[in-house]
């Protein structure tokens, strides 16, 4: 029983540090515009307090797991911990955007450390159906924060201040490794090496692409950063242990769901994210008030996955999914139209429909010794997509001042998710991977 109790605990203590560091991914969306009064600096800094975090957390992911491999899953956990606890301190502290913005990008390289050791050592605290109970706590765990974000960071903000937002992880990260006793240390049997010029071009690449995104329409940057992606394409090809398992990219099912994974994500952040600017910037709303406006939104995610978890996806299969995107689309045709509340209301049922079956399907095709890296990868391509959406659909947005201008580009990028679903082949065996 004591045995029992210690361990629930630990999982606690994990589960409490993965929900700080996703819900860290978006609770500058609501904040941000305060943010940017006090501290003033370019209108696209904005993006950038969401956009510094996601792409080091994207980016160093995969690299973040090799290293549990090698050093120890419970030290690089409770390393990741500590560091992200002094980058919290250090946003909350930070005199102007500069700062801010760099102690972003620390939390999420903090973050990176963090999130891959999490199953590992939920799997070495488990076994048979106990391990399959603790690790379904993992999906709600996450769901629930990424859409929590935004109202925490607006209901902090209005009460005490956007610093407070920051602030609060310092006795969270405390209290966590203060638990530390809790967990038991594991590493890999045989660790694969770190494949460090492959995380520096990879990490070039997409900071090349993303940052004209944000700043300046510089097509040069653009296709350098394209260019060095090939080169880490090529790089990965001649390496003998690669950041990923290269028999993923053998079947076109898992490279689809990766960029499908990417778009999706692209369109649920972007959109929560020019829908605060449009309320605060155009609609003179508050605050909180605008974060309460994302509530049909978060609330529609939880009540249809809810549903498709339990009832239709039981039922009706992969299917479920291009329902999702159908109502997607059809609430973001909607919020050009003027019933906000309605159409974010819509659009969150979607979302809800589609994130339960994608999953099941994207592992569908995973054999069990890829599974690892396969999860690696549709966790560092949600981050990336999140990046994207807030390059994109904030760029969009700001230049013009106008939603259904930021929304049109959202709408083509739900129909363009949804050709990508389709070529995503579900298994034809039952046996499916799980994460």
């Amino acid at each position: 029983m004591q045995e029992t109790k210690i361990r629930a605990a630990a999982l606690g203590t994990l589960l409490a540090a993965e929900a700080m560091n996703v819900l860290d991914a978006t609770i500058t969306q609501v904040a941000g515009p305060a943010i940017h009064a006090e501290l003033g600096g370019a209108a696209s800094d904005i993006q950038w307090f969401g956009a510094a975090y996601t792409l080091p957390f994207a980016m160093l992911l995969i690299t973040g797991g090799r290293l549990g491999d090698l050093l120890g899953r419970r030290r690089v956990f409770l390393a990741g911990v500590a560091v992200f606890a002094l980058a919290s301190l250090g946003c909350a502290l930070a005199p102007d955007t500069g700062v801010l913005i760099g102690a972003r990008a620390v939390q999420g390289l903090a973050s990176a450390l963090v999130i891959p050791q999490t199953i590992g050592l939920i799997k070495a605290m488990y076994t048979g159906p106990a391990l399959s109970a603790a690790l379904g706590w993992n999906g709600p765990v996450v769901g629930l924060s990424a859409v929590s974000g935004p109202l925490l960071g607006a209901l902090l903000t209005d009460l005490v201040s956007w610093r407070a937002a920051f602030l609060v992880n310092v006795p969270i990260s405390l209290a966590i490794l203060a638990a530390r006793r809790l967990l038991p240390e594991d590493r890999a049997a045989n660790p694969v090496r770190l494949d460090v010029p492959g995380t520096l071009l990879a990490s070039l690449g997409v900071g090349l692409l993303v940052y004209p995104l944000i700043d300046r329409w510089d097509w040069t940057l653009f296709t350098g950063g394209a260019a060095v992606l090939v080169m880490f394409g090529f790089h990965q090809r001649r390496r003998r242990n690669p950041l990923v398992e290269p028999s993923l990219f053998g079947h076109r099912g898992f490279p689809s769901a990766l960029v499908t994974s990417t778009l999706f994500f692209a369109v649920m952040n972007g959109v929560m994210l020019v829908v605060v600017l449009h309320q605060q910037l155009d609609e003179g709303l508050g605050v909180l008030a605008s974060g309460l406006t994302l509530l049909p939104w978060s609330g529609g995610l939880a009540v249809s996955s809810w549903l498709a978890g339990q009832w239709l996806v039981p039922r009706y299969g992969p299917r479920v999914a291009f329902a999702g995107l159908t109502l997607l689309l059809a609430g973001i045709l909607l919020a050009m139209a003027g019933p906000l509340p309605l159409a974010l209301g819509i659009g969150g049922l979607g979302l809800g429909l589609f994130t339960v079956p994608f999953f099941t399907t994207a592992l569908s095709v995973v054999r069990p010794h890829e599974t690892g890296s396969a999860a690696g990868l549709l966790n560092a391509v949600q981050q990336l997509g999140t990046t994207l959406g807030i390059a994109v659909l904030g760029t969009v947005f700001l230049r013009g001042h106008s939603l259904i201008q930021a929304l049109v580009p959202a709408a083509a990028l739900v129909l363009a998710t949804m050709v990508t679903t389709a070529l995503m082949r579900p298994a034809k065996t039952t046996a499916r991977a799980t994460v």
